[in-house]
């Protein structure tokens, strides 16, 4: 019988354990997956510091790219998706019947599963992304695009789409990024790091990103992905960024996407927007602390501010349109990858934790 390895997290800043499990075929209706790379998210990270619940033991990860191992005929065939192909696993599992999901955002479902939930020991074992395999719904698989590296490809397999679900939002809300001529991205994570992207190739004039403390090698990969400027709050100081944001836009800057997940971020972007500026806040998302904020500000410069938590099925398809749409981009992003084995995924965590990396990604 073969077997895999799949790295279980039993504990709050505990080592994860490695495990063999058997491969078993695969249920009806569910995909068996050989891993191609699979993401080490923020949200992982969180969920290990115990920021985010989850049930224990759990294979944590939800950025698996794999090539499909074993499906059944007819789930083949009423999907498209065959033995060989490289696809993406969406994590989301929408309910498809609150008032969410039949107004059309099953992204807010109110009663969201996800893919990675069970129990490691119980079969078929590999749910979550930490694995060399995983075994998915079918419904979920996203079939990458021929051309597309997988590697590349994981990279944002988390964060494009959740920027780009952010910018739909605000798209429904009418607001429309033909009239930003300054975008401020704070953070550099790789949900900032594709937000300045995307701003850019999306012919956003000027792309400002902010960060907290000064890292020259961060801001050069910025840089290359087509971030205008990297500036570090720790070198300059808070008042000295805005008066370089108001240098090139006197009013202030037309949209800022909060990208860092630290609380303390948000007073900045408040001052940073001008009158009817837009603030995008797809970044805060664990329990990190609160922070005070003037509350007036809002009032007065008329802000508008959209939270934006998950994404959908059509998100991830976005993305890949968006890497097939820009392939000059594809060297740049896949130069971002650190890659791990699954039995280093300690290190990988400890790596990806310490922000030694742009993205930290298992590979086989």
């Amino acid at each position: 019988m073969r077997t895999a390895l799949a790295a279980v997290m039993t504990g709050v800043n505990q080592p994860f354990t490695l495990r063999e499990y058997p491969i078993l075929p695969p249920p009806a209706g569910m995909a068996g997956l050989t891993l191609l790379a699979s993401g080490v998210c923020g949200t992982d990270l969180h969920i290990h510091q115990g920021r985010l619940g989850v049930s224990l033991p759990a294979v944590i990860g939800h950025e698996f790219l794999g090539r499909v191992d074993a499906i059944a005929p007819e789930d083949s065939a009423a999907s498209g998706i065959a033995p060989g192909d490289a696809v993406l696993v969406d994590i989301a599992c929408p309910c498809g019947h609150c008032p969410l999901c039949e107004a059309g955002d099953d992204a807010n479902c109110v009663h969201m599963g996800v893919t990675n939930g069970g129990d490691p020991d119980t079969p078929p074992h590999f749910h979550g992304g930490y694995a060399q395999y995983n075994v998915s719904p079918v419904a979920n698989l996203v079939k990458l695009p021929a051309g597309l590296d997988p590697v590349m490809t994981a990279v944002f397999a988390c964060a494009g789409p959740t920027v780009l679900h952010a910018l739909g939002l605000a798209a429904r809300a009418g607001i429309s990024l033909a009239g930003v001529s300054t975008a401020v991205v704070q953070g550099l994570g790789p949900v900032g790091a594709f937000a300045a992207m995307a701003l850019k190739a999306m012919g956003v004039p000027h792309v400002l990103a902010v960060v907290r403390r000064d890292d020259p090698r961060r801001a050069a990969l910025a840089g290359a992905l087509g971030a205008d400027a990297v500036l570090a709050s720790s070198v300059l100081g808070e008042a000295a960024i805005l008066e370089r944001i108001r240098a090139l836009a006197p009013l202030g800057a037309d949209l800022v996407l909060e990208a860092s997940g630290n609380p303390q971020a948000i007073p900045f972007g408040l001052a940073a927007l001008r009158n009817r500026g837009v603030y995008l806040i797809p970044g805060q998302y664990s329990q990190s602390g609160t922070v005070a904020i003037a509350p007036q500000e809002i009032t007065f410069k008329a802000l508008q501010l959209l939270g934006s938590s998950q994404y959908a099925m059509a998100d991830v398809r976005g993305y890949l349109d968006f890497l097939q749409e820009h392939p000059a981009l594809h060297g740049p992003i896949a130069r971002l990858a650190a890659c791990y084995p699954v039995s280093e995924v300690n290190r990988a965590v400890a790596d990806a934790g310490a922000g030694r990396n742009m993205k930290t990604l298992l590979v086989p």
